[in-house]
């Protein structure tokens, strides 16, 4: 069987159209900047009545508008390769037709969100008007794409191979390499190559997305947790306690981020069980925060106060036990062990649970100082609301704008973070297809063969430039709340 080519059969119709528009863009692009700053100040006219007007037209015009055609021109063009190589698959449109091919479930699971979201955007709030956004959109539609593929990779439904195993003679082989040996059942090609270790790479990379997807938004959740509900009070009351919480967050921020992770995830720290005692702290803050938020919200009625609180504290606590629980370890105390997190996943989560919450604490310390002293807090005051019933239903909502785009920018950092982790072995294990370790397993050899490096590589610079985006667009349209 012959390797695949990058486009195909499908290449001879449209590789000569990017051939054009590519260059074209590129060189619009430069012109566009020079314009911009040679050209910004626009050229003034004067008028009979002897006032002055800016002249429209000229190349700060033009180019801007040439840009925008060939921008809408490539994007189609793009499209184009996805659709049709989702049609024509390896077969006809080679290595571009292969992958997208396989990722078909999440091309119609990315059109579903966006058909539904654009029909009752108006209903959606403050994600309804994401979609009013260019920069939000497009950041949506990348951090979504690796959703949904690290979903799916997760349930085996888009990996063409084991991203564990070794397959005899694919060492190094490059993209659209046929697989020897292969059943008629099994996929002929490895489409993006093969690693070191003869593993595939395409596979590596999408099962690499689902411990990213998994770990990255839940650990920032907990942080989120953690910092809000320590952060609210500190900046509410004020006085010893913002003085306590604040030198124990100062005391966390003066360790270098990358120290603490070399001491937390150090074989000798974690035999000592400290990470699962972090978590049993850790892991507990959730509970903390949905009981007095409910318990604010309903006190004075009592019977529907226990049941939100019976409904929402009792999975809660069962997920918390099964969480910190783990067999053969430190903490063993529960019969009810629903699941297992692995060690060395573990050990990341609390790890960056620790490190990021200290900030989101600052943040939202200093959003709950400036908003205290708004006139509705004041009438909440003045009808004797408690103060916790203040700091989550008056303070807190009206502090969502600038959390909703922190939490998405930290989302971003955490995605770099496990990278940087997995870079340097730390805390994963080393045959995880984590693209932190798979950059590594890559740079190894990075001077003769780039192909088990790039990929992955691309991956996490796609999803962080789709999270800073999404938090540029969210942060414009909450502005204009």
């Amino acid at each position: 069987m012959e390797p695949l080519s990058w486009t195909g059969a499908l290449g001879t119709i449209l590789d000569p159209i990017l051939y054009i528009v590519g260059p074209a863009f590129l060189a619009l692009l430069v012109l566009r900047a020079l314009v911009a700053g040679v050209m910004a100040a626009p050229t003034m006219r004067t008028n009979p009545d002897g006032t002055l007007s800016a002249v429209s037209g000229g190349l700060p015009v033009l180019i801007p508008r040439l840009s925008n055609w060939v921008s809408l021109a490539l994007g189609l063009l793009v499209v184009a390769y996805l659709l049709a190589g989702a049609i024509m698959g390896a077969y006809g449109a080679g290595i571009i037709g292969g992958i997208s091919q396989q990722l078909v479930p999440v091309w119609l699971s990315l059109i579903a969100l966006f058909i539904a979201s654009f029909t009752f955007k108006r209903r959606l709030g403050l994600y309804g008007k994401l979609f009013d956004s260019t920069i939000g959109m497009v950041g949506f539609a990348l951090v979504m794409f690796w959703v949904f593929t690290g979903i799916y990779a997760g349930l085996d439904m888009l990996i063409t191979h084991d991203p564990l195993s070794q397959v005899s003679g694919m060492k190094n082989k490059g993209p659209g390499t046929p697989l020897r040996g292969a059943a008629p059942e099994d996929f002929q090609w490895y489409l993006l190559g093969g690693d070191n270790l003869a593993r595939d790479v395409f596979s590596r990379v999408l099962s690499g997305s689902t411990i990213v997807i998994a770990i990255a938004p839940l650990a920032t959740l907990f942080a989120f947790m953690v910092g809000i509900t320590l952060g609210l009070p500190a900046g509410y009351y004020g006085g010893k306690l913002d003085t306590f919480l604040s030198f124990l967050a100062n005391l966390i921020l003066a360790f270098p981020v990358i120290l603490l992770f070399y001491l937390l995830v150090t074989p000798e720290i974690v035999q000592t069980g400290l990470p699962q005692f972090m978590a049993v702290v850790l892991f507990f803050f959730p509970l903390i925060f949905f009981a007095v938020l409910i318990h604010s919200r309903y006190r004075t009625q009592p019977r529907k106060n226990a049941l939100w609180l019976a409904l929402v504290l009792t999975p809660l606590f069962l997920l918390y036990m099964s969480a910190i629980n783990g067999e053969g370890t430190k903490v063993n105390i529960w019969p009810l062990d629903f699941f297992d997190i692995p060690p060395g996943i573990l050990v990341v989560f609390v790890s960056v649970v620790f490190v990021n919450s200290p900030t989101v604490f600052r943040i939202v310390r200093g959003l709950a100082m400036d908003i205290k002293t708004r006139d509705y807090v004041a009438a909440a005051q003045t009808r004797g609301e408690r103060p916790w019933y203040i700091m989550l239903w008056e303070i807190l909502p009206n502090a969502r704008g600038p959390l909703i785009v922190d939490f998405c920018l930290r989302i971003g950092y955490t995605t770099i973070l496990l990278g940087t982790l997995g870079f340097f072995g730390l805390g994963l294990p080393p045959e995880s297809p984590d693209w932190g370790s798979t950059i590594n397993d890559g740079r190894k050899l990075l001077s003769i063969y780039l192909h088990p490096a790039l990929p992955p590589a691309f991956a996490l610079l796609t999803l962080v430039l789709g999270l800073n985006l999404l938090a540029d667009g969210l942060r414009e349209e909450s502005l204009r709340d």
